[in-house]
Formats: structure tokens, C-alpha cells, sequence
């Protein structure tokens, strides 16, 4: 049965919005009618994307659902089905406890095609920027083998493992990257304002300035004349450089360089096996085939080179060879993650491998990423007092040397 999205007027004059079902429009009016509303506006929800509905309606480009709301909804969904409530009567449950319009909207699409005797898998999968192939797959595995709601608390586990992940990195570079940037600014500050003022206090001598201040004075009228330039030249090659990273052989060879970095590279390459590994031990384990979980399981990639080498392995997988064998002959993956399929394939519990592989690196980029942030914090207050205290040479010693030709 179709949706609708309404606003009407309740008896109290305020206005009220919600979402219903009706064969026509005017089945759904009639219907606010009998429920003493005056309806002001009725418009379809059109699951497939198509045509002036509200939900596709192009709103600041934003999404129903965010990371963090994906999951929680996801566990709530899995909740109830879990329970034994229908897949229907749980989605007009969400529905009705959906405080953003668009959610709200969202899911009275799904439940909508559900009612149509649609799977939810296909209705999720018309809705692809809310609901990832990865996700559609799980979805569409626990439906066929008739466990969807294990596998929906499975989906939601991972999904908030990873943004545990996540927000642990995030939370790692945020103080590093403040510290920066206010180094930056009090720098700038300092060089463009502060040392200037040196320059006319001493303006009328005839003695040499030391070199200190006349470095820094030179520095300081760099600033002054050609900064505004620089932050513009700075943006531009930014901008410039994104926009060349469009293109596929660039992006790769510059995710390839990235890999070999020091200590963001092995950061990078854990964070993205950590990821291929939890995704596809939870698409194994939900009964997804290998080698469409292998698929769905790259794309997830964010580095294109991993990405590129784990189509590799798809290939030699198809190819009849084992899927250890394949990981292990690339070596941008961990051999870690190798290790396990192997012990995995041998034993006949792949998932549970791949999990525990997925684990391990997770947690080792956990401790890499703190350590890094430990070593980078007091490096970078060292380095903003080394610099600050040149610029305050720079000022004091012309008045030392004032002060000694006074006497």
C-alpha cells in the first residue's frame, strides 16, 4: 500500500505531520478526515527515488541518516524483529517513533514496498545513499536463510565497531591537529603584528640590528606583503589537487605512495584490512557467497590501491585458488589477515577468523594511533616554544643591545 506524507490542521488549530497509508491520495485524505484533521497537504512518497517527493527532495544534500543514527536504528529494528514482531508492524513502529521528517519518511517507504510484498533487502537497496551495498547484502542473506534479525544485530555490531574506530582515530588526531593550528595563528600573529613594531622602535638607529631580528624582520615583511598570496596559492594547489585525484590512475598511484609513508601508512593499511576483514567475516557469516562478499567487501576499501589488489584476489579466488593463498600475495594487506583465512579455510569457521583477524588489527590501529598521538602532542609544544622564543629574541635582543650602548 502506498505512503503519503501529510500536514493538517488538528481541532485545537495547530498543525500536525505524519505519514499514512492509502490506496489514493484521496483515500488518504478521507481518512485524515475521519480522524477530525483537516488535511492541508498530501504528497506521495515515491520509494524509487523519482518524481517531487519529500524524501527526494534535495534538502542541503543530507542524508535520512547519519553513521551513529544508522546504527542505533539498526539495532532497534533488530530489536524488534528479534522479538517476534513482524517485519511490517516493527517498521511502523520506527516510523512512528521517528522524530526527523526524513527518517520518518524513509521508513514509511520501506515499510510501504514490504507491504507491496517486496523483500526489505530491494526496498533498501532503491535507497542508496541511506543504505550501503554491504548492507543491502547482509540484509538480502538474512532474509533468505530466515535469521534477519541475528543478522540484523550482527550488522549492528559491526556497524558501531566501526564507528568506535573511527571516533578512537578521530579523537587521537584531534588534539595534535588544535595544537597546530593554533601554533599556526599565534605564529602568524606574532610575525605580522608583534615584530614589526621592532622595526620602528629601532627605525632611527645607526646601529646593525642582529641577525636574528633582521631575519625576522624579513620574514615579517614576506608575511605582510605576499601572505594574503600564499594562503590563496595554498587553496588553489588544494583545491587543484583534489580535483586531479579524480582521476582513477592518480588517486591509486597517490593511495599506493600513501601506503609507503612511515607511520601514517601503517596506519592506513591496518585501519582499511581492519575494515575488508569485518566485512567480509560478517557477510560470510550471514550466508553471502565468497566471492560476492569478497566484491562488497572491496568497495568498502577507501584506499584505491587496497581496493585494487583485493579484485586481484577476487580473480584468483574465481580462479579456483584459496582465499588465504590470494591475500597472502598481496602484500599491502596485513599478513596477519592471511594468517587467519588460512587458519580459518582449514578449520571450516572462516567468519570467526576473519573476525578475530579484524579485532587484532583493529586494536593494534588503536594502540599505533595513540602512541602516535602521545609521541606528537609534547613534539608539537616543543616546537611551538622553540619558535616562539625565537620571535622573543628576535624583539628582546635589539633592546639588550639598546641598553648596552646606553651605558
Amino acid at each position: 500500500m502506498p505512503a503519503y506524507t501529510f500536514e493538517a490542521l488538528q481541532p485545537d488549530g495547530k498543525t500536525r505531520k505524519g505519514v499514512i497509508e492509502a490506496d489514493t491520495a484521496k483515500a488518504a485524505r478521507a481518512l485524515l478526515r475521519g480522524q477530525a484533521l483537516v488535511p492541508l497537504a498530501v504528497d506521495a512518497v515515491d520509494a524509487s527515488g523519482e518524481g517531487p517527493s519529500v524524501l527526494s527532495a534535495p534538502l542541503f544534500g543530507g542524508r535520512a541518516f547519519n553513521a551513529t543514527q544508522l546504527a542505533i536504528w539498526t539495532r532497534q529494528l533488530a530489536g524488534l524483529v528479534g522479538s517476534g514482531l513482524p517485519l511490517e508492524r516493527s517498521l511502523t513502529a520506527l516510523a512512528e517513533e521517528a522524530e526527523d521528517e526524513r527518517q520518518r519518511n524513509l521508513i514509511a517507504s520501506l515499510r510501504a514496498e514490504v507491504n507491496a510484498g517486496s523483500p526489505l533487502a530491494r526496498a533498501m537497496a532503491q535507497h542508496p545513499r541511506e543504505f550501503s551495498g554491504v548492507y543491502t547484502a547482509v540484509i538480502a542473506a538474512g532474509e533468505q536463510g530466515g535469521h534477519l534479525g541475528a543478522v540484523l544485530e550482527r550488522l549492528a555490531d559491526d556497524l558501531e565497531e566501526r564507528q568506535a574506530l573511527r571516533g578512537k582515530l578521530i579523537g587521537a588526531a584531534l588534539y595534535p591537529a588544535i595544537v597546530t593550528l593554533v601554533a599556526i595563528v599565534i605564529v602568524v600573529f606574532l610575525v605580522s603584528y608583534v615584530v614589526p613594531q621592532v622595526a620602528t622602535v629601532f627605525a632611527g638607529t645607526k646601529h646593525a640590528l642582529p641577525w636574528l631580528t633582521v631575519a625576522m624582520l624579513a620574514l615579517s615583511g614576506f608575511v605582510r606583503a605576499w601572505g594574503w598570496w600564499v594562503l590563496a596559492a595554498v587553496v588553489l594547489g588544494a583545491t587543484a589537487f583534489r580535483l586531479a585525484l579524480r582521476s582513477p590512475a592518480l588517486r591509486q598511484r597517490f593511495d599506493a605512495f600513501w601506503l609507503r609513508l612511515p607511520l601514517i601508512g601503517r596506519l592506513a593499511r591496518g585501519y582499511n584490512a581492519a575494515r575488508f576483514g569485518a566485512t567480509l567475516a560478517m557477510l560470510a557469516g550471514a550466508g553471502v557467497p565468497i566471492l560476492r562478499a569478497l566484491q562488497a567487501a572491496a568497495e568498502t576499501l577507501s584506499n584505491t590501491a587496497m581496493r585494487a589488489d583485493a579484485e586481484d584476489a577476487l580473480v584468483m579466488v574465481r580462479e579456483g585458488a584459496p582465499l588465504a593463498s590470494a591475500l597472502a600475495q598481496k602484500k599491502r594487506f596485513p599478513g596477519l589477515l592471511a594468517m587467519f583465512a588460512r587458519l580459518g579455510e582449514q578449520t571450516g569457521q572462516l567468519p570467526l577468523m576473519l573476525q578475530r583477524a579484524a579485532a587484532q588489527l583493529s586494536a593494534e590501529v588503536q594502540r599505533r594511533a595513540m602512541q602516535l598521538a602521545t609521541i606528537l602532542e609534547p613534539l608539537l609544544i616543543v616546537v611551538m616554544g622553540v619558535v616562539v622564543m625565537l620571535i622573543v629574541l628576535a624583539v628582546m635582543l635589539p633592546i639588550i643591545q639598546l641598553n648596552q650602548w646606553v651605558k
